[in-house]
């Protein structure tokens, strides 16, 4: 026997499972001032979405990074010690260089 629905029916399920297959975005802004002084200043957005949906279109529009693909290559222990060391050194550099020109200052 095959189901029947109701014209102009719809259940409460069926409009969650389109929210969720579709997302919804509420973004809403409101500022409260007196006499030209910035009271309140609210910014909101709310999405309501499955994690797919979200994702998905958050990449499309550029909202946040690609989850698959990694940004860097994570580089050997070795190669990051050495950047450590020498990005140390050149600090330290800087701090006298500008140890120097304060010390000149004061003369």
């Amino acid at each position: 026997m095959p189901v029947e629905r109701t014209a102009g029916g719809t259940s409460l399920i069926d409009v969650l499972d389109r929210v969720l297959d579709k997302g919804i975005v509420i973004d809403a802004w409101v500022r409260v001032s007196l006499v030209g002084i910035d009271l309140i200043t609210v910014e909101a957005r709310v999405v309501v979405a499955s994690i797919d949906t979200y994702l998905k279109y958050s990449e499309a529009v550029g909202q946040v990074a690609p989850v698959a693909r990694p940004v860097e290559m994570p580089r050997s222990s070795d190669s990051l010690l050495a950047e450590n060391v020498a990005l140390r050194s050149q600090l330290a550099a800087n701090e006298s260089a500008a140890a120097g020109r304060r010390a000149r200052r004061r003369r």
